[in-house]
């Protein structure tokens, strides 16, 4: 038993010294910096708008909701977002009034804006203003003893407003936006001898987003 215990003291004395110097041979290695994420808005984008509209008039006053569909690009430098976006939707905005049994009523079937943005991104949140061209598809009714009559007319007209969009994913974001519209008048039922002139329409629209960018936004940076 003392020679087995003499023999494995040797053989211990022997490996310490090679096992300190394989240690002290052994280079230092810094552990790799954790990568940050920077969110670069250049690129195209698809999405899905909707919201609520009234019209800016004493009552009885145009208002209901709409939801449709929007296209956009953006160029970025530095922090500043430049960019262009149309988009179009389905309406139910409408109201109507009645007197001496006639009713009258006017219904927006459509609604869309062509706009340039300019805005100031902070990382992934973007705070913008926006304006350009507005239009809509409207409808005016009037009923009387059971008979309706109806023309519809398309108004153009201009739009500005400001917004806050938000990458909550590497290629999602969402948005939120006020945007002020005014609309041309109109003349209604010429043709039929009895024309109705709308005079401009004016609405408040509020509404929210949901983008998809098809540049990937997000880069690695060490």
């Amino acid at each position: 038993m003392k020679k087995v215990l003499l023999a494995s003291a040797c053989l211990f004395a022997l490996a310490a010294p090679a096992s300190a110097a394989d240690l002290a041979a052994r280079p230092y290695t810094k552990a790799p910096v954790a990568m940050a994420s920077v969110y670069n808005w250049t690129g195209f984008y698809l999405g899905i708008v909707g919201g609520g509209a009234w019209e800016d008039s004493s009552s009885p006053r145009m208002q209901g909701g709409f939801v449709g569909g929007t296209a956009g690009y953006n160029w970025q430098t530095g922090n500043v977002v430049f960019g262009v976006e149309a988009d179009g939707a389905w309406a139910d905005v409408n109201a109507s009034a009645s007197a001496l049994g006639i009713t009258v009523s006017s219904k927006t079937d459509a609604l869309g804006t062509v706009r340039g943005r300019i805005g100031y991104a902070v990382n992934q949140v973007l705070f913008y203003g926006t304006g350009g061209y507005a239009w809509i598809d409207n409808k005016l009714s009037v009923s009387a003893l059971g008979l309706t009559v109806s023309d519809s007319k398309w108004h153009s007209g201009w739009t500005v407003g400001a917004g806050v969009e938000a990458f909550i994913a590497p290629q999602w974001s969402i948005k939120g936006e006020y945007l002020y519209r005014s609309l041309g008048g109109e003349t209604y039922f010429s043709g039929i001898g009895a024309p109705i002139n709308s005079g401009s329409l004016n609405f408040h629209t509020v509404q929210f987003g949901v983008n998809y960018h098809f540049s990937g936004p997000v880069v690695a940076k060490y």
